[in-house]
This record gives structure tokens, C-alpha cells and sequence, in this order.
């Protein structure tokens, strides 16, 4: 009996052993997974070229690259009070989609302009908005052309899109640029949207 004891527990002595020599070699990546997202802030690296971008210290023909985590997480951090969980697609060289969900009413409030009690009634509650829009630019100036709207799975086009620009997203957006040229800032020569994000490339 006691040489099978100790056989048994030689055994599991060196079944032991080996899993702590073999564990550590498999737990890697699964620890390196999870400490990727937290090692990389996508929002802090974007706001860290954005800074640099508007410091105007860059070099004529310098190109600062923004990829989509980038925007993306900068978007969800600096969204304005009633849009929640925005996320910016690219669907083609110069055209970029983005969703929301948005309460039209609480954007208008945070903007100190609250709605009155009609109003109150269709702004007020949060919907899925999604927009597609095709951006050209050139020589410090910039185009944004809205093609797509849809509102709660709503697709609005044609004379009703021109409507809502004209009528809801101008009154709500003042400064906004849309269907006609505007100025860029911080000598942007231009910016380059691809697959993998939007490159701001630096005029004199």
C-alpha cells in the first residue's frame, strides 16, 4: 500500500508540475487580449491629433491619419447631451455614414432652445437616426452633400430630406455646412476619406 501511495502521489506531484510549466504558455494570449482595449485610448490618441492639428504647427504637406476607433471614440466622448452610442461607418472613398440614437428634444434643451409643448411632442424621445453623406474637398474648402436619412427605419429623401436639412437640422445646428462650400481650418489642405479612416493632410 505505501509504494502505491507514493506512486500515486508522485504521480500527481508530477501531473502538477507539468500543468504549471504548460499553463502559463496558453494564459498569454488570453491575457494579452484582455489587456489590448485598455492599453490602447483610442480617444486620447485622437484628441492628441487633434490638438496637434489645431496647434497649426505642422508642416505643409504633413498628413495626420485618423482611423475609425479614432473617431469613433471620440464621437461616443464628445456626443452633446441627447445622442447616445454614435458610431461613423465609411462606405466608399468620400462617403461616411453615421448612427445614433437621439432625442431630438434633449439636444435642443442642452442647446438652452426648449422645444414648446407641440414641438415637445415630436422631438421628445430617443430614435435610431442614421445618416449617409458624401464629403469633397480641395484647397482649404470642403463640401458636405447629405444623400441619406433614415429616422426610426424611415428613409427620408427627395424634398422632404431638403425639409428636415433646411428645417430641423439647420435650425438645430446653425453653423453647420450643408450642400455648399465652407472654409477649413487650421490650413486643412483637405481631407482624404478611405476605408480605414480620414486623412487630414496640411496646406501652407
Amino acid at each position: 500500500m505505501g509504494g502505491m501511495t507514493r506512486n500515486r502521489n508522485g504521480g500527481a506531484a508530477r501531473s502538477v508540475y507539468g500543468w504549471v510549466q504548460v499553463r502559463p504558455i496558453w494564459t498569454i494570449p488570453l491575457v494579452l487580449a484582455g489587456m489590448l482595449p485598455a492599453a490602447y485610448d483610442y480617444y486620447s490618441s485622437a484628441k492628441q491629433k487633434f490638438d496637434l492639428i489645431e496647434a497649426e504647427r505642422l508642416q505643409a504637406g504633413s498628413r495626420v491619419e485618423l482611423s475609425l476607433r479614432e473617431l469613433t471614440a471620440y464621437a461616443e466622448r464628445e456626443a452633446p447631451e441627447g445622442v447616445r452610442s454614435p458610431k461613423l461607418t465609411i462606405d466608399g472613398p468620400g462617403v461616411v455614414s453615421g448612427s445614433a440614437l437621439v432625442d431630438f428634444g434633449k439636444v435642443r434643451r442642452a442647446q438652452g432652445y426648449p422645444p414648446g409643448r407641440l414641438m415637445s411632442m415630436l422631438l421628445d424621445g430617443e430614435r435610431p437616426v442614421s445618416v449617409t453623406a458624401r464629403l469633397h474637398s480641395a484647397a482649404g474648402k470642403a463640401t458636405v452633400d447629405v444623400e441619406r436619412v433614415q429616422i426610426s427605419g424611415v428613409e427620408i429623401d427627395g424634398k422632404m430630406l431638403q425639409f428636415l436639412i433646411q428645417n430641423l437640422l439647420l435650425v438645430l445646428y446653425p453653423n453647420a455646412m450643408v450642400g455648399r462650400p465652407f472654409e477649413l481650418a487650421h490650413r486643412i489642405d483637405r481631407l482624404e476619406v478611405n476605408p480605414s479612416g480620414v486623412g487630414v493632410v496640411i496646406g501652407r
